[in-house]
């Protein structure tokens, strides 16, 4: 369902990682989602894994927020594990068929991409879900500041990404109300193959972006009204403050990097 969707959305806390600078959170985020590639055993990833649920448990979340996110990608990365086992070669061969074949190295290389996908998904899920949209634009803005040297236009840039980021939610949420609203005049959004699906979901998209289009227009009229000129001398509502749990954060990331390199053959 549309309105299960959790990208974007945020889930109010007082939690340990939602009391952490968003710089922090984004960094970090982007820091694991590379050292995971490092992982080449199972040994590893159960290290990553059990670190990934620790992050989980330390933010309070319930934990099928995070089931959710991964719902949506559930079939993209079913996908991905089937051509890793049935198109790697290598060890023993349990079942071939042409040009499939089922081995040893197939096997495990689709468990470690399954658990590669499901790992930063999670930890992209807990990123968004502990994160105000503000805070996480504020955080983007922060972190691209060296390329106004070269003109880049970091503060709208940022702002965009804001707006996309918050504005998911609300258009997943647009999405379901007109599904509903076809269904109650008897659409059946479920019925025939994929291509009959694809077709009743296009009568969908016209009202979707008039709906679009509308509350865009809404938005820069009211940021207008707002005397809204961009980023040159604004000045911030919300000053981000660098804490020692912070630091404390960055030393257990550089542990976990050690423990994984330890750990690879």
């Amino acid at each position: 369902m549309m309105n299960k969707l959790i990208l974007g959305r945020y889930i109010p806390g007082d939690s340990l990682i939602h009391r952490l600078d968003p710089r922090t959170k984004l960094l970090m985020s982007f820091y694991f989602i590379g050292i995971i590639f490092f992982a080449n055993n199972w040994q590893s990833y159960l290290f990553l894994t059990v670190f990934t649920l620790f992050c989980v448990f330390l933010s309070k979340v319930d934990f099928g927020f995070f089931l959710r996110g991964v719902r949506p990608l559930l079939w993209l990365i079913l996908f991905t594990v089937a051509l890793q086992m049935f198109f790697t070669s290598g060890g023993e061969i349990y079942w071939q068929w042409g040009i499939f074949r089922l081995t040893e190295f197939g096997i495990q290389n689709g468990i470690f991409i399954f658990c590669r996908f499901v790992l930063i998904i999670f930890m992209s899920t807990l990123l968004t879900l502990t994160t105000p949209p503000l805070e996480l634009s504020d955080a983007i803005e922060y972190i691209l500041r060296p390329l106004k040297a070269i003109k880049f236009p970091v503060h709208e840039i940022s702002l965009m990404l804001s707006i996309a980021l918050r504005f998911v939610p609300t258009l997943m949420d647009e999405t379901e109300k007109i599904m509903n609203a076809q269904r109650a005049r008897g659409v059946d959004f479920g019925e025939g193959n994929l291509v009959q699906k694809m077709k009743a979901v296009v009568p969908l998209l016209i009202p979707l972006f008039v709906s679009s289009f509308n509350r865009a227009d809404d938005l820069a009229t009211a940021m207008e009204a707002r005397g809204y000129q961009g980023g040159e001398g604004r000045s911030k509502y919300r000053v981000l403050h660098w804490h020692t749990r912070d630091t404390v954060t960055v030393i257990v990331y550089v542990f976990v990097t050690i423990g994984l390199i330890y750990l690879r053959n």
